[in-house]
């Protein structure tokens, strides 16, 4: 078995000796073709099968909407690392306390020169919905529970963490009526590309807050701005957009209400992702089930 990542040379340094360390043979861009088992990468070569015994794709990143369907007997598996569940955690608690307290209006103020204090809320009560309830959404909730928000969880399945008040697929109506700071944790899949559009933003209470850290798709930026404009959302704190990179003459940089952040939530720790591609092999050579195995069906 061999292991080929297509990816920075500064990560592939650490790569290297971690699998030089573990007795586990390494490439970094090229290889003998037949030799390559399992390849690293944030998307592949388009024809895979110029490797004719792979048996596994590792994506470098958690997110996989990137990647095609995958040859037949060719599993996909996304990159679990703590650091970057923790990671976008701290994001998404910041651009929640950031729309929260108005950081919007006063970076607004600030660039106007103008010195004026509005109403202070409290956290205390404070209604927050999280659109995907896995590992992120999860760490989410109970740092903003312990902050003193109320928080509403959305998942498909209506499962979530303890303590967390759940609504599942058919509850996603009621779950938005009460969603006042929405955040958007859910993977790019059939169903959830173009989700958020004008009826869905319609759902939302008067004057509703937008946290964007799942997949740009997700969200149509026109809808955004008549929500904006209309009132219907008070502000909006966006680092994943359609397009990436955002224009540099688009809208949505210069809005009063909108804060973009370039796709910087998270990122893949080079030694925790190497650590997590060992793992895959082993279990793999194990016959076992592959940690951060993706249903492509599903999307996740």
């Amino acid at each position: 078995m061999a292991l080929l990542l297509l990816g920075p040379a500064a990560r592939a340094s650490v790569w290297s000796e971690v699998c030089a360390e573990a007795g586990e043979v390494f490439y970094h861009e090229t290889a003998p073709a037949e030799e390559v088992t399992h390849l690293a990468c944030w998307v592949p070569p388009e024809d895979l099968s110029v490797y004719p015994n792979l048996r596994v794709v590792i994506c470098v990143g958690a997110g996989v909407d990137q990647m095609p369907l995958m040859p037949e007997g060719v599993s996909l598996v996304r990159t679990h690392a703590a650091s970057v569940d923790e990671m976008v955690r701290d994001w998404v608690v910041m651009a929640t306390l950031m729309l929260h307290r108005d950081m919007p209006g006063y970076l607004a103020q600030a660039r106007d020169g103008l010195w004026q204090a509005g109403t202070i809320p409290l956290s205390r009560g404070a209604k927050v919905g999280i659109m995907g309830m896995g590992r992120i959404g999860s760490l989410a909730a109970e740092t903003l529970g312990g902050m003193g928000f109320d928080v509403l969880g959305w998942s498909r399945s209506g499962r979530g963490p303890e303590g967390v008040r759940m609504f599942d697929s058919g509850g996603m109506e009621r779950f938005l009526s009460e969603a006042e700071i929405l955040i958007c944790l859910l993977p790019l899949t059939p169903a959830t590309q173009g989700l958020m559009d004008d009826a869905f933003l319609a759902k939302l209470p008067k004057g509703a807050r937008l946290v964007q850290a799942g997949r740009g798709a997700q969200l149509s930026l026109d809808a955004l701005r008549r929500a904006l404009d209309s009132g219907q959302l008070s502000s909006a704190m966006l680092d994943v957009t359609e397009p990436e990179p955002l224009p540099a003459d688009h809208w949505a940089w210069r809005h009063p209400r909108v804060i973009v952040t370039p796709h910087v939530a998270g990122q893949t720790d080079a030694r925790e992702g190497i650590e997590h591609a060992l793992a895959v092999i082993r279990a793999d050579r194990a016959g076992q089930a592959l940690p951060g195995l993706v249903d492509q069906g599903r999307g996740y």
